[in-house]
C-alpha cells in the first residue's frame, strides 16, 4: 500500500490550495484519513482528520480555513486550504489507517504515511 500527496506548492498570502492524496496497492478497507504537518523547527501536528463516515476533526489553528474530505470509490483524501497564512507553511503528510484484507481488519489494520507536499505561504 502507497500513499501519494499531490498539490502542494507556493502561494501568497491570502490564498487557497488543495492538497490530494491517493492510496494505491492492495486495498481492503479504508479507516480513518487525515492531514498533518510540520513546519521547519516544529513537531508534526494533526491538521485535520476524517473517519470512514466522513465525520470530521479540524485543528483550531485552520478552522474556517480549510476542510477535509474524501471520496471512499478513489480512496482518495483531500484538503482545501483557504485564506492561507505564512504560519501555515509546512511539509502537509496524509495519513491513512488501511486494512489489506479481512485478517487486517479485524485487528484495526496499518498506518500508512504518505511521503509529503511542501506548502510555502508567503507575507
Amino acid at each position: 500500500v502507497q500513499l501519494q500527496a499531490s498539490g502542494g506548492g507556493l502561494v501568497q498570502a491570502g490564498g487557497s490550495l488543495t492538497l490530494s492524496c491517493v492510496a494505491s496497492g492492495s486495498i481492503f478497507s479504508t479507516d480513518h484519513m487525515a492531514w498533518y504537518r510540520q513546519a521547519p523547527g516544529k513537531e508534526r501536528e494533526l491538521v485535520a482528520a476524517i473517519t470512514s463516515e466522513s465525520i470530521t476533526n479540524i485543528a483550531d489553528s485552520v478552522k474556517g480555513r480549510f476542510t477535509i474530505s474524501r471520496d471512499n470509490a478513489k480512496n482518495t483524501v483531500y484538503l482545501q486550504m483557504n485564506s492561507l497564512k505564512p504560519e501555515d507553511t509546512a511539509v502537509y503528510y496524509c495519513n491513512a489507517d488501511i486494512s489489506e484484507d479481512p485478517y487486517s481488519e479485524f485487528y484495526g489494520g496499518h498506518d500508512y504515511w504518505g511521503q509529503g507536499t511542501q506548502v510555502t505561504v508567503s507575507s
